[in-house]
């Protein structure tokens, strides 16, 4: 029989009972719907929590910090390690590492005219800047060599206040500083210019700044700091310690040490090589990796959920099948008296009830891309429980996600379905005597 032949009249046994098979694709059309979009779900939440730690910073950024701590089983809490230049290089030096600088942070003022601000003075190199993701929304950003120049975090230009009147800003609400063009002072003397500072103090130094810029919004700590080249903040914090008659002359080992590493996927091993140094690390990889195993386990569920209508609609196509066979005996008994191959009446059989998988797994996608579309038009406060939602910078996050492989895998998935379901049914036909099956009425 050839190939045609075969889906014709495969076709016309599949409209001749139409209830029947209405009722089967039905099935295979509901079972196919709930895997699509309990998945889509799935795919959702994980997209979603993967763009709200974007938003929280890079993913191939990585932390590193003096406090170590061993997770083998006899392990604890280590005693803090150095973050010096040496170490600094040896960071540097693993393999997938972009680009490394060592941090510091100082607290101090900001003085312009009668106003001041609290300040957060974050130390890095400005080389490292650009590879760390930092874009200037004013002005530029730090240039190498440059010891006098300040970058506002988003946020620190709002930081300015009269100590004398307590008042924050204009009544225009204007920050009451321009920082790109006022003169501004800085002092390691978080006291100064308040009404209860020590009188006995000797007043702590102050350095005439300029300003490079002010960041855009990073949603971070770096909002509310001010960045400056940590080799210029060193010397200060040196001076600063000799004039208030510290014994720490020398510059302090680093706080911390910032790494960029060139791809996502090389940042576990830099992690893994770090922590072999007995150095602390924090990276929003470590925190998605634990997320994704968890909501793996959650689509796994939830698919499972989805993948039990699929098996009762399987079974549905499986008693389609057999009935189709007894209702059919006579004519299977003729077919194989003319001459038709065994092969043929059982290709028969399955195209049927691939042909039933395969339009119940169409119309089902179809039915999950409407049920997925409402979800995300309508789904209001589920979005948040789900994985949905807003994301940090206002972008609205879907809560269901259907993308092609989930699409083409469900129809796919279901024409298999309808093909396994119906091998039983098919080699029985196959197996029926011919003049058993011809004098059956």
């Amino acid at each position: 029989m050839k190939f045609f032949d075969l889906i014709n009249l495969s076709l016309k046994n599949f409209f001749r009972r139409k209830v029947r098979s209405f009722l089967t694709i039905l099935g295979v059309t509901i079972g196919t719907a709930a895997v699509v979009v309990m998945l889509s779900l799935g795919i959702g939440m994980s997209q979603g929590f993967e763009k709200q730690m974007e938003m929280m910073g890079s993913l191939t950024t990585i932390e590193v910090n003096r406090y170590y701590h061993d997770e083998s089983p006899r392990g604890g809490r280590q005693e803090p390690t150095t973050i010096d230049d040496k170490v600094i290089d040896k960071i540097n030096q693993i393999k997938g590492v972009k680009v490394v600088t060592p941090v510091m942070y100082r607290s101090g003022k900001l003085i312009s005219g009668k106003y001041v601000a609290w300040a957060q003075f974050y130390g890095i190199s400005p080389e490292a800047m650009e590879a760390l993701g930092y874009v200037a929304a004013e002005g530029r950003l730090l240039n190498p060599g440059e010891h006098d120049m300040l970058l506002f975090g988003a946020g620190a230009t709002q930081n300015f206040y009269n100590p004398k009147t307590s008042r924050w800003g204009n009544p225009g609400g204007r920050p009451p500083v321009n920082v790109m063009t006022d003169r501004i002072e800085m002092t390691l003397d978080e006291m100064y210019g308040e009404k209860y500072a020590d009188p006995n103090k000797k007043p702590a130094k102050l350095y005439k700044v300029r300003t490079a810029g002010v960041l855009e919004q990073m949603n971070g700590q770096q909002d509310w700091s001010v960045v400056v080249d940590i080799g210029y903040l060193q010397k200060i914090v040196r001076e600063f310690n000799i004039s208030q008659g510290s014994f720490s002359v020398t510059s302090s080992p680093y706080e911390q040490a910032l790494v960029k590493v060139e791809d996502v996927n090389q940042v576990d091993q830099v992690l893994k090589e770090i922590k072999a140094m007995k150095l602390g690390t924090y990276s929003l990889q470590d925190i998605l990796k634990g997320m994704k195993e968890q909501l793996f386990m959650i689509q796994a569920v939830l698919g499972g959920i989805g993948a039990m209508s699929l098996l009762v609609a399987a079974l549905g196509i499986t008693n389609t099948m057999v009935m189709s066979i007894y209702e059919r005996t006579r004519e299977i008994g003729v077919m194989k008296v003319l001459g038709c191959l065994l092969t043929d009446i059982r290709k028969l059989f399955l195209w049927e009830a691939g042909i039933i998988g395969f339009t119940g797994g169409v119309v089902g996608l179809l039915l999950s891309i409407l049920a997925s579309y409402l979800l995300n038009r309508f789904g209001g406060n589920l979005g948040g429980l789900l994985g949905g939602g807003y994301a940090p910078d206002g972008t609205r996050l879907p809560i269901s996600v259907i993308p092609m492989w989930l699409g083409v895998s469900a129809v796919g998935f279901a024409t298999l379905v309808g093909l396994v379901s119906g091998f039983y049914p098919a080699n029985r036909a196959m197996k029926l005597s011919a003049l058993d099956a011809i004098r059956s009425e």
